[in-house]
Formats: C-alpha cells, sequence, structure tokens
C-alpha cells in the first residue's frame, strides 16, 4: 500500500467506491470520472505504479478480471462494445499512479472513435523501420 495513492484508500476502505466485483487480489469499482455511464476499474489491491511492474501471475488476474467483467459491464448498461485499455505511465494518460484497467462501455452513437485515435497522428514508418522495431522488441522479450 501507498500513503498517498488513492486507490490504496480505497483498497482500505478509507475511501468509498462503487465496487462492482471484488477477489482477494484485485478490485473493480465504476469510475469516479466515467467517459461513459458503467466505466470501470479494475485495479490490483497491492501497490504498483505500472503495468510493467507487475508480477506475471498478478497480470494475469487483474486480465481475468477485465475479461470476468466486460460482458456484464456491457450487459448492464446496454451498450454496443467496450474499449478495454491501461494507460502506462504518465505520458500515456495514467493519472493515478496505481495500475489500473479501464472497461468503457461504447455506444454506437458516441463518437469516441478507435483506440488508434488515442495517440494523434500516426508515423509514417517504411517496413525497414517496421522491421528494426520488431526486432528490437523480440531481442527484448
Amino acid at each position: 500500500m501507498s500513503d498517498d495513492c488513492i486507490f490504496c484508500s480505497i483498497v482500505a476502505g478509507e475511501l468509498p467506491s462503487h465496487t462492482v466485483y471484488e477477489t482477494e487480489e484485485t478490485l473493480a469499482f465504476l469510475d469516479a470520472n466515467p467517459l461513459a455511464p458503467g466505466h470501470v476499474l479494475v485495479i490490483p489491491k497491492a501497490h504498483h505504479e505500472r503495468l510493467d511492474e507487475l508480477p506475471e501471475e498478478l497480470a494475469s488476474t487483474v486480465l481475468e478480471t477485465l475479461y470476468q467483467l466486460v460482458s456484464p459491464v456491457e450487459t448492464a448498461v446496454e451498450a454496443d462494445g467496450t474499449t478495454v485499455a491501461f494507460n502506462n505511465g504518465s505520458a500515456a494518460g495514467q493519472e493515478v499512479p496505481h495500475v489500473h484497467g479501464h472497461i468503457i462501455p461504447r455506444f454506437e452513437s458516441d463518437d469516441g472513435g478507435p483506440i488508434h485515435a488515442v495517440a494523434g497522428s500516426p508515423p509514417n514508418l517504411s517496413d525497414d523501420e517496421l522491421e528494426t522495431i520488431a526486432d528490437t522488441i523480440a531481442d527484448r522479450t
């Protein structure tokens, strides 16, 4: 737990939340600043700031919780689909430094656009540049 983390305060019961699901290792609750009705956050109860800092087993548990909630969220608010995503680090828009996955209900009329719209203008990469990036990622896994 981190003393200055709002999500840790929710896990500790010091701050209220609209909890929708809980396991021994994860907590899911409605976002206090929703992008759509039914916008849910899924967090590990243990404090980790970035997705790549999670132990592998806990990362799997967080993803399992997200998986289990997508259909109930969509059904509850009669959504046409959902965007499921993580903002990993402040440059990616992570506002609370505690890992959290978003389940954002989407509706045909919401004008939200695809996930590709998040990063602005796409880069114009050559096949050689793509190959170099792919090789670099592969070498680090």
